[in-house]
């Protein structure tokens, strides 16, 4: 029997070898994942043309994946840069990598990333168009935006950040919010200012159904993107936001009608007290489809550490309900983030990610640090670095001060509370004074 895309195979009931994998490192049945992923609730990105494609499951009941932001810019155009931060951030078990970029030579750059990486790609193709065509936005034809859209999917990519929700009517509400921060999304942005030099609608939403022809023929996922997150608290669940996301709802299931794998995106900035809301009213909006989130951000004055800010916000998220978080890394909002930047936001967005994976009862989550605490309490220092989420940082700080004795630190020393119980528990005097 043959079938379109993943979710098509999921409804005929055909076992994909790329089901069969996300099953296996999800342990879950194949019939479980199949259904989640008939209604959407469940996508596994995979591009036909991404060959050596290592599939992960994002979605209800899956563990929490993430993805990390790069590409090349007019100011750092150089690829060798950017392809090591690809390395490093596979190193670090990164789920997803989206290609950013938008001048110079983009389409080597996401040619060989797709070819490097065994972990999902996502681009966003209208940060391409401007440079590719070597045009002015406004100049860009509606032929143009979806020729550069399938010369991305044509390269291997298995999903795609397209802003179909932010349609003429919701740009006239932003125009009249006065919102701090207007619109933050670079794409939302882009689209907005074509539709308004140009008086025409938003060709993504007028003709989505020619998107989902390019998707439908390439088993490419859609992350329908917030152009109007919020960029600020200010800005946060407001009607420009809330409108948006029940257009996305709408195009979710016009794609899960052509069997169009389909996730949402998220805010943005927001006060912690609104995240619960917020991914409850995604869920219900879209219809159960998985939510993808950046940070959110939950305070705007941290310039510098806004991967702390954004690990806070996507711990909550993850809690709530959130199933993809895009990390955030200390040069947010301040430049192209160098590779011990990425690294920074890669760590700080995983402990987000598994910290909400174990609020969230999720299979063997709790087991590692269980084990993390077995071997504390066993003052095992080379066990406590091969369970650490990152091994090298822990030791590079015990190497630099090393204490007088093996079985403690040079925190406390002989008082170290866990030394002084395994050898009082033991009947062993603990010798306090040299």
């Amino acid at each position: 029997m043959k079938y379109t895309t993943q979710m098509d195979a999921a409804r005929k009931g055909i076992v994909t070898p790329q089901i069969e994998t996300v099953a296996r490192k999800e342990n879950m049945r194949v019939e479980d994942l199949m259904e989640r992923m008939a209604r959407g609730a469940v996508i596994i990105p995979a591009n036909r043309n991404h060959v050596n494609l290592d599939p992960e499951g994002v979605g209800e009941g899956m563990r929490i994946k993430i993805n990390v932001n790069l590409g090349i810019s007019k100011d750092c155009s150089a690829i060798e840069p950017e392809l090591d931060k690809v390395r490093a951030a596979l190193d670090l078990k990164a789920e997803a990598i989206m290609d950013l970029s938008c001048y110079g030579k983009t389409q080597e750059f996401r040619k060989r990333l797709v070819e490097m990486s065994p972990a999902m790609i996502g681009t966003v193709p209208i940060y391409d168009a401007v440079g590719f065509y070597d045009k002015n936005l406004q100049d860009i034809t509606v032929d143009e935006f979806f020729d550069v859209v399938r010369k991305h999917v044509e390269d291997g990519v298995d999903f795609l950040t397209i802003h179909c929700g932010l349609n003429r009517h919701t740009a006239e509400k932003i125009k009249k919010a006065k919102r701090l921060t207007n619109i933050v999304s670079r794409g939302g942005s882009l689209l907005f200012t074509w539709m308004e030099i140009n008086q025409a609608e938003n060709p993504f939403y007028e003709h989505f159904d020619r998107l989902l022809d390019i998707c439908e023929e390439y088993d490419v996922t859609l992350s329908l993107g917030d152009g109007c997150r919020p960029g600020c608290l200010h800005d946060a669940t407001d009607a420009c936001q809330v409108e948006e996301l029940i257009t996305l709802g709408e195009l979710t299931k016009r794609a899960w009608e052509r069997n169009v794998q389909v996730m949402i995106e998220g805010p943005g900035h927001m006060a912690m007290n609104e995240i619960p809301g917020n991914m409850m009213m995604e869920k219900r909006l879209c219809h159960g489809a998985p939510f993808y989130v950046l940070g959110p951000l939950v305070t705007d004055v941290a310039p510098g550490y806004d991967h702390i800010t954004a690990a806070i916000g996507g711990a909550i998220a993850g809690m709530s309900g959130a199933d993809f978080l895009c990390y955030v890394t200390p040069a947010e909002h301040l430049r192209l983030p160098t590779l011990d930047d990425m690294k920074e936001g890669i760590i700080a967005t995983r402990i987000a990610a598994h910290a909400a994976d174990v609020a969230k009862g999720y299979p063997g989550a709790r087991a590692w640090d269980d084990s993390m605490s077995k071997a504390r309490a066993a003052l095992d220092w080379p066990g406590m670095f091969d369970l650490a989420m990152d091994p090298v940082k822990p030791r590079q700080y015990r190497e630099s001060s090393k204490p007088e004795h093996e079985d403690s630190c040079t925190m406390c020393g002989k008082m170290c509370a866990v030394r002084n119980m395994n050898r009082i528990l033991e009947g062993k005097d603990i010798q306090l004074d040299d």
